[in-house]
């Protein structure tokens, strides 16, 4: 693969041209832009000791779109041309009917690169990666005779961006990501059990793929799966719950996180509409929406409106300060964007998105919360989750976790659910550790039928009166 810029300007269209059929298309409108997009991906999967999949990816086009108001007109084509452009600005003038609006202000100010401008698959030649998922196979069945069976992966990409505004503003953005992740099973009494672990960010690939960087993870998995090989049934109940630092933020972030996206507010969808400025946490609760941490996979340099990002606090001291913002919406609102209006490619029309999100620390030690504990569970790794965003209710699975009782950190369970809503959760967090973490760069977020990467992040809480369900009376 070349490393190669991306310059559609250069390369296939004009931009004093493109800027003029976009005028032209939003002639009447109150926002829109070019968004062209050329993207490269590689993933290899190793399982059950041989490579079974080798896949790579490659698209580039374009999207225009044009706002007016509540509506939008959105036309896309992998034809990055003058002529392609002129048949979507026909489809899109349609949305905004060539009225007399007024265009809305151009994104302001810039974020200096916060990741290196790079294609992480041109860091590490196709053989070494393969070599690489091989070793990884090898490490972890030399661990422990249980283990029984062995996945991996080593994941890449680069997306190239250019985002041109209607008054000939021209905004970039480079984005590599990489990640690498490993499962593994174990069997014993006839009886298997699975943990996984890995992670990432838009990083180069050659420092995941060193065995300083995989041997944890291998050993990480086989730990958890052991963890689970001695689980008993979990309990279920009304019960207090402490959850680990780091990855559980993924309980934050879609219990509250989606909930104070600014459609969903704008539109009163939310549990959290029409409550700005009121309490709705416990106080020492702060959540934070930070698109602007180098090298995490949430963030980015700007997001796919040409607006820069932003560290944006959502919740100060349990108090509802602030919404995640799309131009469109803020707009709407009558509230600034917030560098939070994020697509997932050229084919997707933007909106407001998390990028990481996560609660700020207390002053609590962890191990303190944990003596604290008279009668509950401790849940520190998670898996699957829904939400229901109108009124907060989640249900996520564990797939780490532990009876406490009295302090002391008992069995291993398995099968636990965690069921809730996140405004009363928010409001029965009893205590805040001082260890808040981001994850490990594994987080994909869904909305609309589109994914983008975030992360999230959390410190330890205690939080009461958690419905658990489990398998055990």
């Amino acid at each position: 693969m070349t490393d190669t810029r991306f310059d559609p300007f250069d390369q296939l269209l004009d931009q004093d041209r493109a800027v003029g059929i976009l005028r032209s298309a939003l002639q009447g409108g109150d926002d829109g832009e070019l968004f062209i997009e050329r993207s490269r991906a590689e993933r290899l999967v190793f399982d059950d000791g041989r490579l079974k999949n080798a896949g790579y990816s490659a698209e580039q086009g374009f999207g225009l779109r044009a706002v007016r108001g509540e509506v939008t007109g959105y036309a896309h084509s992998n034809d990055i041309s003058d002529r392609a452009l002129r048949e979507a600005a026909q489809t899109v003038r349609l949305a905004v009917g060539g009225g007399g609006g007024a265009m809305a202000p151009a994104p302001t100010g810039a974020t200096p690169p916060l990741y290196a401008p790079i294609d992480p698959a041109a860091t590490v030649p196709f053989g070494q990666r393969v070599e690489v998922l091989r070793e990884i196979d090898a490490y972890a069945r030399g661990l422990d005779p249980r283990v029984v069976q062995v996945g991996a992966s080593i994941g890449s990409s680069v997306q190239e961006v250019a985002i041109l505004r209607p008054e000939g503003g021209l905004a970039t953005d480079i984005r590599p990501m990489a990640q690498v992740n490993v499962s593994v099973t174990v069997e014993s009494n006839a009886r298997r059990e699975s943990g996984n672990a890995g992670g990432g960010g838009r990083i180069a690939l050659d420092g995941l793929v060193s065995p300083d960087h995989w041997q944890p993870l291998v050993r990480e998995a086989l730990r958890i799966a052991l963890v689970n090989l001695r689980s008993v049934p979990a309990p279920a109940g009304v019960m207090d719950v402490v959850l680990g630092p780091g990855w559980p933020g993924i309980l934050l972030h879609e219990a509250v996180g989606h909930g104070l996206e600014g459609d969903f507010n704008r539109k009163g969808h939310s549990a959290f509409a029409g409550l700005m400025g009121s309490r709705i946490a416990a106080p020492g609760v702060t959540v934070v929406d930070d698109g602007t941490i180098p090298d995490r996979r949430g963030s980015i340099t700007v997001d796919d409106e040409g607006t820069p990002p932003a560290r944006n606090v959502l919740i100060e001291d349990g108090i509802l300060t602030g919404y995640m913002q799309d131009r469109q919406n803020a707009r709407l609102m009558g509230v600034a964007a917030t560098g939070n209006g994020r697509r997932q490619s050229y084919a997707h029309a933007p909106m407001p998105r998390m990028t990481n999100t996560f609660m700020l620390a207390g002053d609590a030690e962890p191990g303190a919360i944990l003596a604290d504990l008279k009668d509950g569970i401790y849940a520190v790794g998670f898996g699957g989750g829904q939400v229901d965003i109108t009124n907060g209710k989640f249900v996520f699975s564990c797939t780490e976790a532990y009876r406490v009782k009295n302090g002391t950190v008992g069995d291993p369970i398995r099968g636990a659910t965690l069921i809730g809503d996140g405004a009363t959760a928010l409001q029965r967090i009893r205590a805040i550790g001082n260890d808040m973490a981001l994850d490990p760069g594994m987080g994909n977020c869904g909305k609309q039928g589109q994914w983008v990467p975030v992360g999230v992040g959390m410190p330890t809480l205690l939080i009461g009166g958690l419905t658990v369900g489990g398998a055990a009376a």
